[in-house]
């Protein structure tokens, strides 16, 4: 298999470190390792100058972690691609394991894994809806973000076929093209964790903005609207939009935010 690894970083100079000594680790060594700095101001250039000379590096100046990833996207050479965030470590069977999946499954374009949390340094249980699941899986992605990017591999055809990540979304982009892939592709998973997934940090994305389910209802919308749903997903995807927009329109109405109930209520009105 011809892997291209592509890892997005902004200001994770030790942390990229860390994840790109876990892919140079690896059992199977990809076919190149793609690193899209997105602006970073701490040295990260000449790390990567000093202690990885060989990897292919890009940098632009910031436009968000959709807009990184999908300039790797477009640079990669490998049929397959396989994302880590800079923040994030492979366990070193990572890569191995999924190409053995796919090579017994030959009709699969996309393998995810298991994952082990770290959190302030304890590793931690995840609540059982956190468990990976696999074949259709459209309904657990609809229900929270089903697919970790560190844990997937994709086939570059499904980039062909439903897009690349949207950059509009400045959080919940993977949301967003978890939704389009799995409305066309049932999904492989290796069910031992095959990642080490941090988080605590005080700069995660997932901390910086509030109501992060304005931008799941944001992804609703998007496909519901595409047109390209089945019957039964575009219900499941509707039921779900109504439910949320049902949830703000009561904050909006409680906190006496005139503007924003209005629009809940419109948003409601025209999915009815």
């Amino acid at each position: 298999m011809n892997i291209s690894v592509v890892i997005p970083t902004y200001n994770r100079r030790e942390f990229l470190r860390r994840a790109l000594l876990s892919v140079y680790a690896q059992s199977l060594q990809p076919t190149e390792v793609i690193v899209v700095d997105d602006g970073s101001n701490d040295g990260t250039d000449l790390m990567i100058a000093k202690e990885f000379p060989t990897l292919r590096y890009y940098r632009q100046e910031n436009a968000g972690v959709s807009s990184a990833r999908n300039v790797g996207i477009a640079q990669a050479n490998g049929d397959w691609l396989a994302f880590l965030d800079a923040d994030d470590e492979w366990l070193p069977d990572k890569l191995s394991q999924q190409s053995k999946a796919l090579a017994d499954n030959p009709e699969s374009k996309i393998c995810h894994t298991e994952e082990m949390w770290i959190r302030n340094g304890i590793r931690v249980n995840p609540a059982k809806k956190y468990t990976k699941t696999a074949g259709w899986i459209f309904d657990d992605c609809l229900q929270l973000c089903a697919i970790s990017p560190s844990t997937v591999i994709i086939h570059h055809s499904v980039f062909e076929a439903v897009g690349v990540f949207d950059s509009d979304f400045p959080v919940c982009e993977d949301y967003d093209l978890w939704l389009r892939i799995t409305a066309h592709y049932p999904v492989l998973l290796i069910a031992e964790a095959q990642i080490k997934k941090y988080g605590g940090h005080d700069d995660q994305l997932s901390q910086k903005y509030w109501g992060m389910d304005r931008f799941r209802i944001k992804a609703l919308q998007k496909i519901i609207d595409s047109g390209q749903l089945s019957q039964e997903n575009q219900q499941s995807a509707t039921s779900l939009l109504l439910k949320k927009a049902q949830i703000y329109l009561d904050g909006a109405i409680k906190r006496e935010k005139i503007e924003e109930a209005d629009y809940y209520r419109q948003l409601m009105a025209r999915y009815y």
